[in-house]
């Protein structure tokens, strides 16, 4: 492994979409694929969070998270990294919203300089991939290397374990 690695990460528990319905989630889709990375490289991990969350409410948070996008916002955080520089590779994961990640994804993106270092994209998804994500992760970050993503089914992340680890030994 090539320096030491963050496994940086968005999600969202509670009433979320999955295999065509509404569900309760006592953990995100994300945060559970971020664990098992953890799991396999040990690397620290941080929670991307927005200081206002999201409406427990799946259909109110989706019009939220789709006012934000169309209005470009960026929503404050409630807490940050303070030594990224020590951070060679980041693992970014993410739900796919509106065919890119969640805007506090690129607060967070834009409260860093990532140049040098190499960002490996994961998401979940219901059926739209990587969506745009990986164009917009370098546009914002302009002097890291970005890797090629990985989308996982956030109705079967709990059984991707496998394909999981393929990837993270592929990248590291």
């Amino acid at each position: 492994m090539n320096g030491k690695v963050l496994i940086a990460y968005f999600t969202r528990e509670g009433n979320n979409y999955v295999s065509g319905n509404i569900v309760n989630l006592p953990v995100g889709n994300t945060e559970v694929a971020a664990k098992m990375i953890q799991k396999i490289t040990e690397a620290d991990m941080f929670r991307i969070e927005a200081v206002k969350p999201y409406p427990e409410d799946y259909r109110e948070c989706t019009e939220v998270a789709k006012k934000e996008l169309r209005e470009n916002a960026r929503p404050e955080l409630t807490h940050h990294v303070d030594n990224v520089e020590s951070y060679n590779v980041i693992f970014l994961g993410y739900p796919n919203w509106w065919g890119t990640f969640p805007m506090p994804v690129f607060t967070f993106l834009e409260s860093y300089d990532f140049s040098g270092k190499t960002i490996i994209p994961f998401c979940t998804h219901e059926g739209s991939g990587m969506g745009r994500s990986e164009s917009d992760i370098k546009k914002l970050c302009t002097g890291a290397k970005v890797e090629k993503g990985l989308a996982i089914r956030g109705g079967s992340v709990k059984g991707a374990e496998k394909e999981i680890s393929k990837w993270v030994e592929k990248n590291l």
